[in-house]
């Protein structure tokens, strides 16, 4: 594994001892269960967590609950806090759409796990908390070689690159791949699972500041901020591309549909264009969306070639992904144990820090995956001014205040 800055507390399983199970939580006579999470209260920036005391979920029919270690920082948890996601839960709630961690309990008719097991499981928010109650559908047992960190740095960006490179593009042996975010989590998922097939071409936009550390991933890569990676593909491969995945969107599509060969095929996997601040742009939405050339299936017919995309979200809890995902996440974790993939993390971050790791990732300067870890403990603050400090002040452990009765 090719790790950075990874919290020892957080690495468990692999060579390690088991981990055991502890009771739910500890609490105080005459009181519930406490647990620290990392809540949204509005829509908007960074200034909008808050690191507060919930109480401990009890795990429904169905449902096991999970003693959180690692939790996965992707972009889509950006976009929920911005309120860029359409079906996203009304504020407050607590962020997150993945982690690892081991089960402390079970709900009713749970017959496929067992107290102890150590799981990544995947939400649709939620995650960024000591605990949590999840449908046993979303939960995937990890193998014993696995650590925390490995799990929750794999689970969504490796079965998206699996599921786009495998499902939908039909990779195999001899063709060409551009992926857009080439340095981020699914980048370099694609990259490493790229490589089971013989004598595949990879291309690769990343920022220049990237290229030094991940140049022996890729056979090409480009700055497409200082230079025209469609002319520089075009130089090496005049015909073009097979495969196109794109994160970006916007006026990106347009050149990576034009950029593809007859039968080669695009897929949108993400809309990153659309945030260029650190709340909400509706002139940045609509421009992106405007910059989309419409393809109409003559078009598509005349000139043998396919467009797609795939939202792993809405897959999963949507439109009865499940039992897919189950199978996939099964194939990443059986090449992992075979050392065929791991996982690059870039670094790790405490609760209190949630915003600075999000900026990180809006900055994109991340080269891998960036992780929260709920035993890790925050960074001394430098000394500011008091009134500085109140104003920057923006994850601090908050007690919910109590509910009217």
């Amino acid at each position: 594994m090719a790790e950075k800055g990874a919290d020892q507390t957080a690495t468990g399983g692999g060579q390690d001892e088991p981990e055991k199970a502890a009771p739910a939580a500890e609490s105080t006579k005459g009181t519930e269960p406490e647990m620290r999470a990392v809540v949204l209260q509005s829509f908007g920036g960074v200034n909008r967590l808050k690191v507060m005391k919930k109480t401990v979920p009890i795990p429904k029919d169905g449902e096991v609950l999970v003693r959180v270690k690692a939790c996965g920082l992707n972009f889509l948890d950006l976009m929920m806090r911005q309120g860029s996601v359409d079906d996203c839960q009304r504020t407050p709630f607590i962020l997150g759409t993945e982690c690892s961690g081991y089960i402390e309990a079970l709900g009713k008719d749970v017959e496929d796990f067992k107290v102890g097991d150590r799981v990544v499981a995947f939400q649709r928010s939620g995650s960024f908390a000591e605990a949590i109650a999840v449908p046993t559908k979303f939960v995937y047992e990890m193998p014993n070689k696995m650590t925390y960190t490995e799990g929750a740095a794999m689970g969504l960006c490796y079965a998206v690159a699996y599921m786009m490179l495998y499902e939908i593009a039909n990779l195999t042996k001899g063709k060409s791949v551009l992926v857009h975010s080439a340095g981020g989590g699914v980048g370099l998922a694609v990259a490493q699972l790229s490589k089971m097939v013989d004598d595949i071409k990879l291309y690769g936009t990343a920022s220049a500041s990237k290229h030094e550390a991940i140049k022996e991933m890729f056979d090409h890569l480009f700055d497409r901020t200082t230079c025209d990676y469609i002319e520089a593909v075009k130089k090496i491969d005049p015909k073009g591309v097979d495969i196109v995945l794109d994160g970006l969107c916007g006026e990106d599509t347009n050149r990576g549909y034009d950029l593809l060969k007859p039968m080669g095929k695009y897929v949108l996997y993400g809309i990153s264009n659309v945030v260029t601040g650190e709340t909400r742009s509706f002139f940045s939405y609509a421009r992106t969306w405007w910059n989309v050339d419409s393809v109409k299936p003559g078009k598509l017919w005349d000139e043998n070639k396919t467009m797609s995309g795939f939202q792993l979200y809405h897959y999963l809890f949507d439109q009865c992904g499940e039992e897919k995902v189950k199978i996939i996440m099964k194939e990443v974790f059986k090449l992992h144990t075979v050392n065929i993939i791991n996982p690059v993390i870039d670094s790790t971050y405490a609760f209190e820090e949630v915003g600075e790791a999000m900026m990180k990732m809006h900055d994109h300067k991340n080269v891998g995956k960036i992780l929260i870890i709920p035993e890790q403990e925050a960074k001394p603050k430098p000394i500011v001014p008091e009134t500085i400090a109140s104003e920057a002040s923006s994850t601090d452990d908050v007690k919910e205040p109590d509910t009217p009765k």
